[in-house]
């Protein structure tokens, strides 16, 4: 199924950090009703994100660490628990979730599985995270891991019993963090209890 679009404006509002655009555009439905739409996109480019699991201890790394988003939007604390991630930049995805695992957990991930690639919130994101998976074991530890630059990140071990009732106790909300645990848990590479 094909809709036809025709942008009748392109404004860009802001350049500050990512790229706010305002769309005016009309859309023709496969009816052939014209409908005008008038949208604003945030493109911040695409980014990825890595699950590290072992399957010997049942357990997962996670990050915790303030995101403004959030505390605007009831997050009492602004901390937020969730699966290492991270922007492309200029990487491939694989390239990039390798350098964000190393920066951020301290764990240089060996084989990385791809999952899939989603659009997280397209109603008004352009952003495509692609979701990669990899077991990690402590020889696999070459730093203590925190980010880098400007980032304060607290690197978390947790039992997947533990970090599986933190979902259901809506202590971890991120998005992406919960997909990956389910992936995780639908795939049998790790147990619930």
């Amino acid at each position: 199924m094909s809709v036809k679009v025709e942008v009748i404006k392109d404004k860009i509002l802001s350049e500050n950090w990512f790229l706010l655009r305002n769309f005016t555009y009309d859309l023709t439905t496969k009816e052939g009703v014209t409908l005008r739409h008038k949208r604003e996109v945030y493109d911040r480019g695409d980014g990825a994100t890595i699950l590290l699991y072992n399957r010997e201890k049942n357990s997962v790394i996670l990050t915790r660490q303030f995101r403004i988003a959030t505390w605007l939007n009831g997050n009492a604390s602004g901390m937020l628990i969730e699966a290492c991630a991270g922007l492309l930049d200029d990487d491939e995805p694989e390239e990039c979730i390798r350098k964000e695992a190393i920066e951020e957990t301290g764990y240089q991930p060996g084989k990385v599985e791809k999952i899939y690639d989603l659009y997280m919130s397209p109603g008004g994101v352009t952003e495509r995270l692609h979701f990669f998976a990899a077991e990690y074991h402590d020889s696999l530890r070459a730093t203590a891991g925190g980010g880098v630059d400007d980032e304060d990140i607290d690197v978390l071990e947790l039992s997947f019993p533990e970090a599986w009732a933190m979902v259901k106790a809506g202590k971890i909300k991120d998005g992406k963090t919960v997909m990956l645990l389910q992936h995780a848990l639908i795939s049998g590479w790790l147990r619930p209890a």
